[in-house]
């Protein structure tokens, strides 16, 4: 066997350059030798591993683990990058089970590098938010560290008595900021681009707090820091969570042995 196998690799080899070809054998004697060969030339990839359902390989593959359990997370910028996986994550949620509620954990800049600069579009932000509210799962929201501007008017966008905040975490309510270069008819375009954005933003704010738009477009006019107690007092949250509230333990942190 082990020669048969030498002979099938080097006419392999031979056939890639067109010369040679496989030396006669049957069906089950070609699968038996080729077998392995292929295992070898696959880098000998082992089976994928599986954790009640999910595949995960080594090592473990922390989104999807999180994904399994219904949970989702925003940790950075709301740039196409991380709108694109968030939404396809919802969207494969929602289809999965149309009932049990999703846990959105958002620690996030929003549009914006945590040194103020504009790292992407209000856009990015209103694609989440449309797919928040066109899904059918419920959508419980949670503040960690931080939920500026758009990041705060996604927190703002989960299931009303679910919304909430860890007794650190920061909201904060500003402008979109315009990135317009160019001619001044391009600028001037982009500019009311920039105020329709604002206005759609505070909008969606103002339905999820209760207040009108012209209040939350004020408020906003100007950087506004909230803690959670004042996030709550706006009407952005509904709840801070405490260490006596500590949400109920993934099953898959019991197949990784991870401690409380």
């Amino acid at each position: 066997m082990a020669a048969q196998r030498a002979l099938i690799l080097a006419s392999l080899v031979a056939g890639a350059t067109g010369f040679g070809v496989l030396p006669s054998l049957k069906g089950s004697q070609l699968r038996s030798a080729v077998g392995p060969l292929a295992d070898d030339a696959a880098g000998g990839a082992s089976e994928p591993q599986y954790y009640q359902g999910a595949r995960v390989g080594p090592p473990p593959d922390l989104p999807s683990l999180l994904l399994h359990n219904r949970i989702v997370y925003i940790g950075m910028p709301l740039v196409p990058a991380v709108t694109e996986l968030i939404v396809a994550q919802l969207l494969y949620l929602n289809y999965e089970d149309a009932r049990k509620p999703i846990t959105l954990y958002i620690n996030s800049p929003g549009t914006m590098t945590p040194d103020g600069r504009s790292a992407g579009f209000e856009t990015e932000a209103f694609a989440i938010a449309d797919t928040m509210n066109y899904i059918r799962p419920p959508i419980h929201t949670i503040a960690v560290g931080q939920a500026f501007g758009a990041a705060a008017m996604l927190l703002a966008q989960g299931k009303k008595g679910h919304r909430s905040a860890l007794p650190n975490a920061t909201i904060m309510l500003h402008q979109p900021r315009s990135r317009a270069r160019g001619q001044a008819s391009d600028i001037a375009i982009m500019a009311r681009e920039v105020l329709s954005n604002r206005r759609i933003t505070c909008e969606l704010m103002a339905t999820a707090t209760g207040k009108t738009t012209e209040q939350v477009m004020a408020d906003a006019s100007r950087t506004r820091y909230l803690s959670p107690d004042e996030a709550i007092e706006y009407g952005l949250i509904d709840n801070v969570l405490q260490p006596k509230d500590k949400k109920a333990r993934p099953s898959f942190l019991d197949s990784l042995m991870i401690g409380d």
